[in-house]
């Protein structure tokens, strides 16, 4: 099994928005697969939504309503990066090679 400093942050969260690790030797197991899926899914979706806001910010004639409903889905679609980004840094840092001095 993998060691405490090893453990995966995986992109959905538990009861009370607490994050959720995964520990396992596998990185190609169900549960992995199932994470990469979905942090792949939450990338495109940021993806999607940066285009979109792009959009709207070049049209003069878009709602405050429609602003606010675009603002909380970019809050929500920057948190998944972030977790993602998180997720994917711990995974690089635990993985690196360590220099001997």
């Amino acid at each position: 099994m993998t060691t405490p400093n090893e453990l995966r942050l995986l992109p959905w969260s538990g009861p009370g928005d607490k994050p959720c690790y995964l520990s396992t030797d596998d990185p190609d197991g169900y549960m992995s697969r199932l994470a990469d899926s979905i942090e792949a899914i939450q990338l495109g979706t940021a993806k999607e939504l940066l285009e979109e806001a792009s959009e709207v910010l070049d049209t003069q004639d878009t709602s405050l309503q429609g602003m606010r409903s675009l603002v909380k889905e970019l809050t929500g679609a920057l948190g998944d990066v972030y977790r993602v980004a998180m997720s994917r840094g711990h995974l690089l840092a635990t993985s690196a090679p360590r220099e001997s001095n």
